[in-house]
């Protein structure tokens, strides 16, 4: 397959660069409104209780927990300042004239013994609630559209406007600049480091023409996806990273073997065959591995993950599509001008130094280090894998919960409006627990009953249902702050507990526990946290399971081995010890949080640990792909004895050590360019995926791959004879150079 690719590339150069030029511009003008059809939400699967829960509250009372809060404030208190009543009331009368909007809320309509949920400890502020219908699309840009004209600052009153519905049309607004943002730092720096590492500006400008086109062409493939299903706006931080990041490795990969056939001699042609068959083997197999480990991500219900696989598959694909196809292409037209412009050229004719050979790689700095690190293969593999271990400890203390406002900057609204809640009103109104009874037909007593238990659970402020209001176990009036419904009923449940703590937990546990008159259904940001959990916790199994069972046979197929697969699995696991513990010493714990201007909330997002494995275990595939194709080479050319192992590792880091140097540094430069996002776990994924990108291709790569590799010597290539059979009849080995 990959000679018929590079004979196109080779006899057709012009026909593939055009075609790309056509897929790209017409990948633009589709997929140029992508972001507007993209959703902020899609942590709750669609099937949990939760889920229903809300559905039934949308569909059959228009009601249930408010999504959208309104905080008015004073300097004066907002009982004496007749202007703070004029503006509830001016809220509360805008909110009914919308047909979208319903379960309206207002503490200046509120009965007295509801009223004080809604105003702070100091009298300062005061609630204006409701629920805008809509799914994670429609209800925020409606909730956005609604409160333009509400909020503000007149005549001594403060309006601001939070619930999940502002959280996350901010969030939604908030990762189209960030994005911008990071690009503006990633791309300039990604380009002088090419140029570094290329010294030839033309051979830097090629990967980024291909991260270019990848990106472009994967917001197409999100924009079809919309058409079909929903795909989360995050993605598309996905798709910028890792679209420059691969299209950077793989370009890097190509490039450099192309660049390496031309010193010894080769045509142009020839160094392209050469290139594809070799360098574009090893780029097929790493997007195989990058984009099946991805894929893993599927099987997870909610669409905010489904979403990174889809992304990914779209970006893994058509960046190695370009890097073995339309990169070869303009290789062959360049030629030997792929080395034009080469800056080192002109600084040693200004500085009067000779142009440097091509080293012998048994004489370069990295066949050194690796022969040490190979003498005392066993002591070096103790000492780093303490230490990754050790900086990995933190993890064991994870702890995860839903994100809330909190995970914007403290200039959002949604933020202020949230921390307002949390800190001075007793109850907090996003927090609420709703309980839908879709069944009930029963008696008011019944309800009562039931009501009456749910009240006396700690850490209830107050239950809301037909038969009245009730506390501490005690009914407070017998008036039902709910219409009749035909179809059922549910209760409202006030509480004072943070939702994504462990009293939160506890609470929901508990109010589940109590027997109900009938199917119960609970939702709020505590059921909705622990679904996600459960749910979570469901799959982790089978997607870990995927992952590895894939990356297991392509490796084999790729190596004839079974026990580099064993081996890179082991390693690939360590190299993200590193980031899962830092993940938790910085974001969970709050270290650094002044530094990166961010706001610890004592859990993660349970969503992020998993992408960031999946992602990550992909990206250290990438590189282990690329070292054991130049080690095997080295192998198949020797006698197969335990010395011939030494040196064709030693030989192999060596010709690789600079490129997958360079390309950790490139990708760690585009990754690390995501930490100046205002989102909190946009700056958790950049870092996490910056730190082991880094610590991948220095402590692994270079250090443990290689230890490893010494201590199992020629068994590092064995395999029962029938596995060897069927890898020698599958034949995924390299043709030799032809045209």
């Amino acid at each position: 397959m990959l000679v018929r690719v590079a004979r196109l590339a080779v006899h057709r150069p012009r026909i593939v660069l055009v075609g790309a030029l056509i897929v790209a511009f017409l990948a633009i003008v589709f997929g140029a409104s992508a972001a507007d059809h993209l959703k902020g939400g899609g942590f709750i699967p669609p099937d949990a209780e939760s889920t229903r829960a809300t559905n039934l509250l949308n569909d059959s009372f228009h009601g249930g927990e408010p999504n959208l809060i309104l905080l008015i404030t004073t300097t004066d208190g907002v009982d004496s300042n007749p202007a703070a009543r004029a503006a509830g009331d001016r809220i509360a009368a805008a909110l009914r004239a919308e047909p979208e909007v319903s379960a309206i809320t207002s503490y200046w309509e509120a009965p007295a013994n509801l009223a004080s949920a809604l105003r702070s400890k100091d009298g300062l502020s005061a609630l204006v609630t409701a629920r805008v219908a809509g799914d994670d699309n429609e209800a925020p840009a409606r909730a956005q559209r609604i409160v333009e004209g509400l909020t503000g600052t007149s005549d001594g009153v403060t309006v601001r406007a939070g619930g999940f519905t502002i959280v996350f049309q901010q969030i939604n607004s908030q990762i189209t600049k960030d994005l911008a943002v990071a690009e503006a730092i990633a791309i300039p720096l990604t380009l002088l480091l090419l140029i570094w590492v290329f010294g030839s500006v033309v051979a830097a400008l090629l990967p980024l023409l291909v991260g270019l086109f990848a990106i472009v062409s994967t917001l197409a493939i999100l924009r079809a996806f919309t058409l079909v299903t929903d795909v989360s706006i995050f993605s598309l931080n996905m798709t910028t990273a890792m679209g420059l990041a691969l299209a950077i490795d793989y370009s890097l990969f190509i490039v450099s073997r192309y660049r390496e056939e031309l010193e010894r001699g080769l045509e142009p042609e020839q160094a392209v065959f050469r290139s594809v068959q070799t360098a574009g083997r090893t780029v097929f197999f790493s997007a195989l591995t990058v984009a099946l480990s991805l894929a893993a991500l599927a099987v997870f219900p909610q669409y905010f993950l489904k979403s990174f696989a889809y992304a990914g598959l779209a970006v893994v694909g058509t960046a190695a599509l370009a890097s073995i196809l339309v990169l070869p292409a303009a290789l062959v037209l360049l030629g030997r001008r792929v080395n034009a412009l080469d800056v080192r050229v002109w600084w040693r004719r200004r500085t009067g130094r000779p142009n440097p050979t091509v080293p012998d790689p048994e004489q370069t700095l990295w066949y050194r280090g690796v022969t040490a690190v190979m003498r005392r293969a066993a002591p070096v593999a103790v000492v780093v894998i303490v230490a990754l271990l050790f900086l990995g400890a933190p993890f064991l203390n994870v702890k995860f919960g839903s994100p809330d406002d909190r995970v914007n900057t403290a200039d959002a609204t949604s933020r202020q409006v949230g921390d307002i809640m949390r800190t001075d009103f007793a109850q907090d109104a996003a927090a609420t627990t709703t309980v839908v009874l879709p069944d009930f037909a029963g008696k008011s007593e019944e309800l009562a009953g039931y009501a009456t238990a749910l009240s006396k659970v700690d850490g209830v402020t107050g239950v809301l249902s037909q038969a009245g209001v009730f506390s501490a176990g005690l009914r407070i009036t017998d008036q039902s702050p709910f219409p009749p419904n035909g179809v059922g009923t549910y209760l409202s449940i006030g509480t004072s507990a943070d939702p994504f703590s462990d009293a939160g937990t506890r609470q929901i546990d508990a109010l589940r526990a109590i027997p109900s008159p009938g199917e119960s259904l609970f939702t709020g940001a505590a059921a909705q946290n622990e679904d996600t959990l459960d749910s979570l916790g469901e799959k982790l199994p089978l997607a870990l399971g995927l992952i590895a069972l894939t990356t297991f046979v392509l490796l084999f197929l790729f190596t004839g081995s079974v026990v580099l697969p064993l081996k890179a699995l082991v390693l690939n696991t360590l190299s993200l010890t590193a980031a899962f513990g830092a993940m938790v010493w910085i974001f969970q714990e709050g270290h650094l949080s002044g530094l990166l201007d961010f706001t610890a909330t004592g859990f993660l997002v349970p969503t992020m640990p998993i992408l960031m494995f999946c992602i990550a275990f992909g990206m250290s595939m990438d590189y282990e792909v690329f070292l054991l194709s130049r080690i095997r080479e080295e192998w198949l050319k020797s006698d197969r004895t335990d010395a011939a192992n030494t040196h064709a590792v030693a030989l192999g880091v060596a010709r690789t050590g600079r490129i997958i140097t360079a390309a950790a540094g490139l990708m760690a430069i585009v990754f690390f360019a995501m930490t100046s996002a205002n989102i909190s776990f946009i700056q958790l994924f950049g870092l996490g995926l910056t730190i082991t990108v880094l610590a991948d291709a220095t402590l692994i790569r270079s250090v443990l791959a290689p230890a490893f590799m010494q201590l199992l010597g020629r068994a590092n290539w064995w395999a029962p004879k029938p596995l060897v059979a069927l890898h020698k009849r599958i034949g995924l080995e390299e043709e030799p150079p032809s045209r």
